[in-house]
């Protein structure tokens, strides 16, 4: 939306302005999804809530703070997309969606979530990444059918040991915090699949071989003295991951990485947005 038409909105009745961006909400979508994204929303239409059937609701890149307490009419609802939104504080009308299985609430302003999050028991999809989170929400270990968490690009220095109860985690992902230290937790979740550690501060890395589920394990871009050692079959992205042999690699390569503050800094690693 250009300047201009920014301008002009200025001057509408802020009623009118919500119906100019979204448009006639009349009729429930004949694929009970609503796509709403990137329309400089402030505040969801309460047209939107009327459509009990909904399953799908789109409301990515806006400028959304805050959710009516109506969003709770939804009560069919599967997947919510927030990312990309102005959210401080976890929007607890959330917390009231039975149905729910996928949230994406990424590239917003959260620091906690609410203890009412475990009312989400069919949620198995969890998109937090490029928040405020400094400490892990330890919550989200009451999630027991959680599959996928992205919890990248915050300020997590642990994980806790309560995060072992998620027994249907298949992937977690979480480049871009302050770990200094393989999380010791994930060595005893053996049906992860998939392990994101990239742009950390991880020293040294323990014998991930008796992984049975393991499949990759991202660990790039750590100040590393080794790599980790996997099973046969399992995909290394990250320094030394083409060596045949972690321990004798480790051995040669000691000494330049101690010396070394930070692994060289490449645009290796792109992270999907929206994948359900």
């Amino acid at each position: 939306m250009g300047n201009t038409m920014r301008g002009i909105i200025t001057f509408i009745p802020s009623e009118r302005i919500q119906q100019f961006l979204v448009g006639e909400l009349k009729e429930m979508p004949l694929d009970r999804t609503l796509d709403l994204s990137s329309r400089q929303l402030r505040r969801l239409p309460a047209s939107t809530c009327v459509f009990e059937e909904l399953l799908k609701l789109y409301l990515s890149n806006n400028k959304l703070s805050s959710l009516p307490s109506v969003l709770q009419g939804l009560r069919n609802l599967q997947l919510l997309a927030l990312d990309f939104n102005c959210f401080e504080e976890f929007p607890e009308a959330i917390c009231s969606l039975p149905q729910l299985s996928i949230l994406y609430l990424g590239n917003n302003r959260l620091y906690s979530l609410p203890s009412e999050l475990r009312n989400l028991t069919e949620l198995n999809t969890l998109w937090l990444e490029t928040n405020c989170f400094t400490v892990f929400p330890k919550v989200i270990c009451e999630l027991s059918n959680l599959k996928t968490l992205h919890l990248g690009y915050n300020q997590i220095r642990s994980l806790p040991e309560d995060l072992r109860r998620l027994q249907e985690l298949k992937s977690i992902w979480l480049a871009g915090n302050q770990l200094t230290e393989f999380p010791p937790v994930l060595l005893e979740m053996h049906c992860l699949a998939v392990i994101d550690v990239d742009r950390n501060k991880i020293r040294y890395f323990p014998n991930l071989s008796h992984m049975e589920g393991l499949k990759l394990i991202i660990y790039d871009h750590n100040p590393c003295v080794n790599a980790p050692a996997v099973s046969e079959g399992v995909k290394r992205v990250g320094r030394w991951a083409d060596c045949p042999d972690p321990d004798t690699e480790e051995d040669t390569s000691k000494v330049t990485s101690e010396n070394s503050a930070e692994v060289t800094e490449e645009d290796h690693h792109n992270e999907d947005t929206q994948n359900s």
